[in-house]
């Protein structure tokens, strides 16, 4: 069998000890091989690091806590392979996952590859698709992706080159980051291509960044997705889009939400 290209993973794990090695277990059993794993320390002060290191990956250490957005862009200075995934050390993925997503972007040439989701709280933002399709336009990418209204970044398979030259980073001192990060990438990719059977596993976790209920969390958030929608906003008028779910297709969102509940 031919080998496929080299797909580098960044998984960012800031004091996240008890979920390491379940995630890397996961990598390593993958259907494909051919991955570069990028496990990035963010300050950890528990024993993150020591387990990564029982693992064959490029682990780098950040002196400090700085942040996923930091993390995530710390791995996309490191990463040397054609391509690469943004993993959260919490979540799993399906074992045909990085096979099924190289697969269509390789046969497609498409500059990002967009997977399935399984979201373990909330199940109307489960999604998977039914077929491989290929889309150009930024009405169709949009729209078969829903990604002005799911940002997750974790969702797709990008190709390296292409975010470099786009010079697309994460949002650094925010939450809230995808969005910010994917939803240009998707508008500006050439094409994006949607893969049946490949599948990302959003788990409900406590204390994680989205679930913490202190209140300068609570406040922290609700500042950053002001400002998230703030960018997406001016970002569709800029560029004279509809974004799915927010100004158009808004009852047909609904009415998937009340029916998959």
């Amino acid at each position: 069998m031919t080998q496929g290209p080299l797909i580098s993973v960044v998984i960012p794990v800031y004091n996240g000890e008890q979920y390491v090695k379940s995630c890397l277990d996961n990598m390593f059993a993958q259907s494909y091989q051919n991955l570069e794993i990028i496990v990035v320390d963010d300050g950890s002060s528990d024993r993150s690091g020591q387990i990564a290191l029982q693992y064959p990956v490029k682990l780098i250490r950040l002196d400090e806590n700085r942040g996923l957005s930091a993390a995530r862009n710390t791995g996309i200075d490191a990463a040397s392979g054609t391509y690469i995934h943004f993993m959260d050390v919490d979540d799993g993925i399906n074992l045909e996952y990085y096979q099924q997503m190289a697969d269509a972007v390789v046969a497609t040439q498409a500059d990002i590859a967009c997977g399935g989701m399984l979201n373990e709280k909330h199940s109307y933002k489960t999604w998977r698709f039914k077929k491989q399709a290929v889309y150009h336009t930024a009405k169709d990418k949009l729209k078969a992706t829903f990604v002005g209204k799911w940002g997750y970044v974790w969702r797709y398979l990008f190709r390296l080159d292409f975010i470099k030259e786009q010079g697309l980073r994460f949002e650094e001192g925010r939450f809230i980051e995808d969005l910010t990060f994917s939803l240009p990438a998707v508008f500006y990719a050439k094409s994006v291509v949607v893969v049946p059977g490949a599948e990302y596993i959003y788990y409900h976790r406590e204390n994680s960044i989205m679930s913490k209920k202190d209140k300068a969390h609570r406040d922290k958030r609700r500042i950053d997705w002001s400002h998230a929608k703030a960018f997406r906003k001016e970002f569709a008028r800029k560029h004279n889009l509809k974004i799915p779910g927010i100004d158009t297709g808004r009852l047909t969102y609904l009415l998937r939400k009340v029916f998959v509940r």
